[in-house]
């Protein structure tokens, strides 16, 4: 049976440089970069060589990397800190940010009781840049949190206009960038962003490491607490094969970025192309079928389906070998449908399964038939 991996959004696969890299750091750097004999030295030697790389790639001061657990541990820092320590009243967001967010900032709201607006979205999920400029001609102190790429219909915040707009509100602008960093080549000089979250698994990268951007004199404070790791920005003894590894698979990212996303660009039309001319009255959700307004490595479609066979189809894709999402993988195990899904599909379309499909540079054109011929068997086309 195929084994078909089209759940890149969720997590990738490790590059063979990444791997290497990596196990070379666990054999011979086993040094504590807190201790200053030369086994330390060499861990800490290594740690301070990957920043460096990864704010030469973003156009920033290495000072501003802070490595983390993930995205969601970025976000937190960012949020919590924002409004426990910068005295931050009111957070901008919208109803589809992911959950590391959103769920953060309805914890925020009931432990400092901070104001929360959204801003308006159109039918296809996309900001209301008027509306956001509205809601910032307010005085209180604030703090827009919106994302670069969004996870489930890979539509793309105009993140420069985004940060232009808030500088000159005065506000504080963070994104979760954690589906973009290592796809886009981003210049975090040119785009005036305060805060930035990225995660290494979305990026060909290890599980369990990422970093927050964390602007020069943000006056941002720790979320973890213990020794003075991370310039005192995050506790903690730091992993530094992780590391490594996280600053190798976004070397490899900007090296090959052209080549690359022309080549998942590709695949993506070319699966959008063949699902149309196979399966009538398939939907794509928000902007994902529009290359210019969605990211090139995901899509997420409406499939003709009757509510009581909706529920099997991914369990029956799963049994075909074809690893998908239905939501977000965060939300797997949950009986709850997509929060994105539900803020922007009308009824009749909630009933019906949506799948995202997400592809990488070692996924291929045969693959993409092959599901393409699972899914005509399965919605009856």
């Amino acid at each position: 049976m195929e084994q078909i991996y089209f759940d890149n959004a969720a997590t990738t696969q490790l590059r063979e440089e990444v791997i290497d890299a990596m196990m070379h750091v666990v054999k011979n750097n086993y040094g504590n970069a807190s201790s200053s004999h030369s086994f330390g030295r060499s861990s800490k030697a290594l740690i301070e060589k990957s920043r460096k790389h990864i704010a030469k790639h973003l156009n920033v001061s290495a000072s501003e990397i802070v490595f983390t657990s993930g995205g969601t541990e970025a976000d937190n820092l960012v949020l919590r800190s924002a409004v426990r320590d910068l005295k931050v009243q009111r957070v901008i967001t919208s109803k589809i940010e992911h959950h590391a967010v959103l769920h953060t900032i309805e914890q925020l709201k009931l432990e400092h009781d901070i104001e929360v607006d959204f801003v308006c979205l159109d039918a296809n999920g996309n900001v209301d840049y008027d509306h956001l400029e509205t809601l910032l001609n307010k005085e209180k102190k604030s703090l827009v949190t919106l994302m670069h790429v969004n996870n489930e219909i890979g539509n793309i915040l105009n993140i420069k206009r985004v940060a232009d707009l808030c500088k000159e509100k005065g506000a504080l602008f963070h994104s979760d960038a954690v589906q973009s960093v290592g796809h886009y080549a981003l210049d975090l000089n040119e785009i005036q962003v305060d805060f930035l979250a990225a995660s290494a698994h979305k990026f060909h990268g290890p599980k369990g490491v990422g970093f927050a951007f964390i602007r020069k004199n943000s006056g941002l404070k720790p979320l973890i607490i213990g020794g003075e790791q991370e310039r005192g920005l995050r506790a903690g003894t730091e992993s530094i094969h992780n590391i490594v590894a996280l600053e190798q698979a976004f070397h490899f990212s900007n090296l090959n970025i052209e080549t690359e996303t022309a080549y998942i660009k590709e695949l993506k039309t070319y699966f959008i192309n063949e699902v149309t001319k196979h399966i009538a009255g398939i939907k794509f959700n928000g902007n994902s079928a529009d290359l210019e307004k969605s990211t090139y490595t995901l899509v997420n479609v409406c499939l003709p389906v009757e509510a009581n066979k909706s529920a099997m189809l991914l369990f029956q894709l799963d049994l075909k070998g074809i690893a998908c999402s239905k939501g977000s993988a965060c939300q797997s195990g949950s009986n709850a449908g997509s929060h994105v899904l539900a803020e922007i599909l009308n009824e009749d379309d909630l009933e019906k399964p949506s799948i995202r499909f997400s592809f990488s540079i070692y996924n291929t054109k045969e693959e993409v038939d092959y599901v393409v011929d699972v899914l005509k068997e399965l919605v009856g086309a």
